[in-house]
C-alpha cells in the first residue's frame, strides 16, 4: 500500500521546490502533491473538476496550507474542509512565511491542526520539516 500524499497549497513555485527538497533532505516518505490556489486543492481534495477521475476517500496524511493565495484563500480552502464530514479530521497545517501577518486564534478557530512559519533559510526549512515531530509525519528507511 503507498504511502498516503501531503497535499501542499502553495502558489509560489520556488517555495513549492524549496519544499519538496526539504522533504528529500529531512527524509519524508510521503508523496508531495501540490496544488497551486485554494480552488485546485478543493478540487484535489473532493476529487472534482480535473480530479474527477481520483477516489475522494483517499485523503492525504496532511493538508500543508498557504494562507495567502490567489481566488479562494487558505482560510476558506480551511473552512471548506472543517464544514464537510468527509474531511472534518484531515490534518491541516498552515505553512506560511515568517513575515505574514495571521491572526494564529483566528485560524485555530477554523479548526487548523498547527501553526507552522515557513523558515526564510534552506537549513532552517529542512530542520523545521524534520523537527515537526507531527504524528502525521512518515519517515524514510534511514531515519526509521
Amino acid at each position: 500500500m503507498a504511502d498516503p500524499g501531503i497535499l501542499l497549497v502553495e502558489d509560489s513555485a520556488d517555495d513549492v521546490e524549496l519544499t519538496r527538497i526539504a522533504f528529500d533532505e529531512a527524509r519524508i516518505a510521503n508523496p508531495l502533491v501540490v496544488a497551486r490556489d485554494g480552488a485546485e486543492a478543493l478540487d484535489y481534495l473532493f476529487a472534482r473538476g480535473v480530479h474527477a477521475g481520483r477516489d475522494p476517500a483517499a485523503l492525504p496524511a496532511l493538508v500543508l496550507l498557504d494562507l495567502h493565495l490567489p481566488g479562494i484563500d487558505g482560510r476558506e480552502v480551511l473552512q471548506a474542509l472543517r464544514a464537510d464530514p468527509r474531511t472534518r479530521a484531515l490534518p491541516v497545517a498552515v505553512f506560511t512565511t515568517g513575515g505574514e501577518p495571521f491572526d494564529a486564534e483566528t485560524i485555530r478557530a477554523l479548526g487548523v491542526t498547527a501553526c507552522l512559519r515557513k523558515p526564510v533559510d534552506f537549513p532552517q526549512l529542512v530542520d523545521t520539516v524534520r523537527r515537526a515531530g507531527l504524528p502525521w509525519r512518515v519517515l524514510g528507511p534511514a531515519e526509521a
